[in-house]
Formats: C-alpha cells, sequence, structure tokens
C-alpha cells in the first residue's frame, strides 16, 4: 500500500467520511473533533506564564486569575462541542448549469435541540482554511432549520458531486475550534457550454450543419389544440384560461419556421466532440427560445421532435452525458 493510499485509509478511519452518505446525516459525538485555535493556544501560554509567575512570587490573586480565566476557557470547549453535536443535515436542490457557471448545492441543516446554534460556518474542506475569511457566519433557531448554499467552479461536463464538507465553530471565545466532516450524498447535472460564436440555427433547410426541417410553422395562428405537457407557456391561450376555460395551445402555420432535426452525423467533418456537443447545445437553446419542434440524433440515442421544458432538458442531458458512465 502506497503512502497516498495509506494517507486516505487513515482519512477515512480518522473522519469515519469514506464517500457520499445517505440523508439524514446525524452529528453524533464521535463525529465532532475540538482543539484549541491560535488564540487559544496563545491564551494558554499566557495562563502558564501566570501560574509559574503566581507560584514564584505567591501571588494569591494571580492563583485566582489564572484559574479564573482557565476555567472560562475550559467551559468555553462544552460550548462548542454542544453548538454543533446532535445537527442533522440533508441534502438540498443542486440544478442543472452550464459548463463555466458555477454550481449551487443546497445544503438543509436541522437544529432538534431547545436551544439555538450559534455562528457556524460551512464549507467544502479541501478549501475551507482558504476561504473561511470570505464565508459568512449563521445561526440556527431552537427546533429550526436553515439552508446554506455551497457554490462550487465547473470546468467539465457531466455529474458533478457534492465533495466534503467541513461545519466548525468557534463559539463562543473564538477559543476552541469544533468541527465536523460529512459528504452528503447529491450531484449537480453540467451541461456542455454552448457555443460561443458560430452558425445561426439553420430553420428551414437541409445542410451539412446537421439539421433537417420538416412540420409545422409559427408564422400565422391556426388554431387551439388540447394543451400537453411539453407544450411551451408561450403558446398557452392564456386569455381562454383566465376566464376559466380549459387549457388550449395556439397552433401556427406558415414557410417561415419548420421542425428541425439536430443530428450527430451531419456536423461538419472534422469537428471534434465537444465542440460539435458544443454547437449543438447552442442550436438546442436556440431552438427552444424560438419555440421550435425540434429532435435529437447522437450516436446511441434518439430523441423525436418536441418542445418544452422537459424535452429541452431530456436533449441537455443526453448531450452533458454523452460517451460518460451514468454512476
Amino acid at each position: 500500500m502506497g503512502l497516498p493510499a495509506l494517507r486516505a485509509t487513515l482519512h477515512r478511519w480518522l473522519f469515519r467520511v469514506s464517500g457520499p452518505e445517505p440523508a439524514p446525516i446525524q452529528l453524533g459525538q464521535r463525529r465532532i473533533f475540538v482543539l484549541p485555535t491560535r488564540f487559544g493556544l496563545a491564551l494558554a501560554l499566557t495562563l502558564l506564564v501566570m501560574l509559574l509567575a503566581s507560584i514564584n512570587y505567591t501571588l494569591s490573586l494571580g492563583f485566582a486569575l489564572t484559574f479564573l480565566i482557565g476555567s472560562v476557557a475550559w467551559i468555553s470547549i462544552h460550548h462548542a462541542f454542544r453548538n454543533v453535536v446532535g445537527l442533522s443535515i440533508t441534502p438540498g436542490k443542486a440544478e442543472a448549469v452550464f459548463c463555466g457557471n458555477p454550481a449551487r448545492f443546497g445544503v438543509v441543516l436541522s437544529n432538534p435541540a431547545l436551544r439555538p446554534r450559534q455562528g457556524l460556518l460551512l464549507a467544502p474542506s479541501t478549501s475551507t482554511a482558504r476561504l473561511l475569511p470570505n464565508i459568512k457566519p449563521f445561526d440556527i433557531a431552537a427546533c429550526g432549520s436553515t439552508v446554506q448554499d455551497i457554490h462550487l467552479p465547473t470546468r467539465h461536463r457531466g455529474w458533478l458531486p457534492l465533495p466534503r464538507l467541513t461545519l466548525e465553530t468557534r463559539h463562543p471565545l473564538g477559543l476552541i475550534r469544533a468541527w465536523s466532516l460529512f459528504q452528503p450524498d447529491v450531484r449537480c447535472l453540467v451541461y456542455p457550454a454552448p457555443e460561443a460564436d458560430g452558425p445561426p440555427l439553420p430553420v428551414g433547410r437541409d445542410t451539412d450543419s446537421g439539421l433537417g426541417g420538416r412540420g409545422r410553422g409559427q408564422d400565422d395562428f391556426a388554431g387551439l389544440r388540447h394543451h400537453q405537457p411539453a407544450d411551451s407557456p408561450r403558446h398557452v391561450a392564456w386569455k381562454a384560461v383566465a376566464r376559466g376555460g380549459p387549457w388550449r395551445t395556439k397552433e401556427f402555420d406558415g414557410a417561415g419556421t419548420r421542425d428541425v432535426h439536430l443530428d450527430w452525423n451531419r456536423m461538419p467533418t472534422g469537428m471534434g466532440i465537444e465542440a460539435r456537443l458544443a454547437r449543438l447545445t447552442r442550436w438546442v437553446m436556440e431552438a427552444d427560445r424560438a419555440g421550435i419542434d425540434f429532435g435529437l440524433s447522437l450516436p446511441g440515442a434518439d430523441i423525436p421532435p418536441g418542445r418544452g421544458n422537459a424535452h429541452r432538458n431530456a436533449c441537455l442531458t443526453h448531450l452533458a452525458l454523452f460517451g460518460l458512465r451514468d454512476d
């Protein structure tokens, strides 16, 4: 066993975190670690000097002051420990983002005790020391809960798991640092970054760029039909709905726009995988904004034409996970 593997094994044994944990995560006594801060160590050294001076010069007031301050510091250990122990952690929402934008993970912290928890800090454990000056402390009311957001940079498409987190406190005096490590079982889907510059969505013409056209347009109003969950909200007959009528979707006829199909195999020759995914992602977003029915063909996947948020997200998910293991 190499040194990195040995260090990882020791770390898992010491902090009792070996990977994503099922919710809810309970912070019991064995998961709380307590050590003095730099200020606490400085105070301990000062108390030692005061004790030696009191012994050397037989100072009764020196003994009283030394033991008074020492007892206050000792009690702060108990308060720091009680400020963290017993909390419950549950993962919140982690909505999909495009690569390059920060991913936001919600973490729900619940306090079942009848006392409030004060001065808590939550951050990824790998960057806690670097980010602590920029992290704002928060409180949890008695028998209450709070949601804290963890922002992480995104550099690759696919699934981004939430790393191990550190919850710590230095309440009440800043002499003692009590902390716990845990890793909620939650991940965020990172879509490919849309292509910045490139050919526009070639609607209504058959090109080698990967699009073929067919179907209805949107130039002239043609009537109403029954509403389907995949229909765009822009095409709902909201006036009829406001009058208490059934949900209907507007249909349009015309040759200005047509249903399009995004085909991986018809992209320009010599284009790389990530470049193709970036262009298809941009075209998916453009077609969705225009309210055009669009389909998507990838090696191993074929999504029929459709529209709406669910259809758009399904296409973006296939693009994000293309060629990756979904585990």
